[in-house]
């Protein structure tokens, strides 16, 4: 089974039916979990950020989340963020499928292993986004004739704050393309449960000191109300991809 974790923006997909439990041993995932059907197959869509959209980044209970969908049967995770252009080609309503990450984030629960159950597995994480997945995304962004940008870094920080300048320049220097707040521990998680996991970005704004204007919530959620739309038809599109 497939699960889409919707991002700011996104905090609905289809309508269905709320399967599994909130709470497990990680706690309360961020929202109930709705199956419905899809492209002609079933999804499972949780909102990361909680719906309404209340829960900031550094605390979504990424762990409750993701034991969750692992119970229902998810093998496969499209995720969908908003982030912050960095490169040049990264400008606000590009739609971009990383394929490399860089995390910065700190004192988020990152881990399964914990020490809670004596366990302890050391994942390869050099790929950390899903080629299967990927590959999806750029076909069905191909027959959408919708641009996709398929090579990119994603610098994860921490929020729920917007970036110094500064630290933009660092992580332009770092080789980061694009900057938000909420792929880790989301992809490290996936993979400690053996799920294939991919994102689906929405560049939303210049990222700090790569614009010559302020960045505004207005501006950003104009990016939102008109980018979500492409994302949802390319979302469609390779779910029917994936068949």
């Amino acid at each position: 089974m497939l699960a889409i974790i919707g991002g700011t923006g996104l905090n609905e997909f289809s309508e269905g039916e709320v399967v599994g439990e909130r709470h497990n041993h990680y706690g309360y995932t961020s929202a109930a979990i709705v199956q419905s059907e899809v492209a002609g197959r079933s999804v499972c869509f949780l909102a990361r950020h909680g719906n309404p959209h209340t829960i900031a980044p550094h605390q979504v209970n990424y762990r409750a989340n993701l034991w969750a969908l692992k119970q229902l049967g998810v093998s496969q995770i499209l995720a969908v963020n908003a982030v912050g252009g960095i490169s040049p080609a990264m400008v606000a309503g590009a739609l971009v499928s990383p394929d490399q990450l860089i995390d910065y984030t700190y004192g988020r629960e990152h881990t399964l292993y914990d020490g809670s159950d004596d366990k302890l597995e050391h994942i390869d994480f050099s790929f950390p986004f899903a080629e299967n997945l990927r590959g999806a995304l750029s076909r069905a962004a191909d027959s959408c004739a919708l641009p996709l940008l398929d090579k990119a870094v994603y610098g994860v920080t921490q929020g729920p704050r917007l970036e110094t300048a500064a630290e933009i320049d660092r992580m332009d220097r770092d080789g980061c393309d694009i900057v938000g707040m909420t792929a880790m521990p989301e992809a490290g998680l996936a993979r400690e449960l053996a799920m294939d996991y991919a994102s689906l970005c929405l560049v939303v704004n210049p990222a700090a000191g790569r614009s010559d204007r302020l960045i505004t919530m207005d501006d950003i959620h104009r990016v939102v109300d008109t980018g979500m739309v492409k994302v949802r038809a390319l979302l469609t599109a390779a779910l029917a991809e994936l068949q």
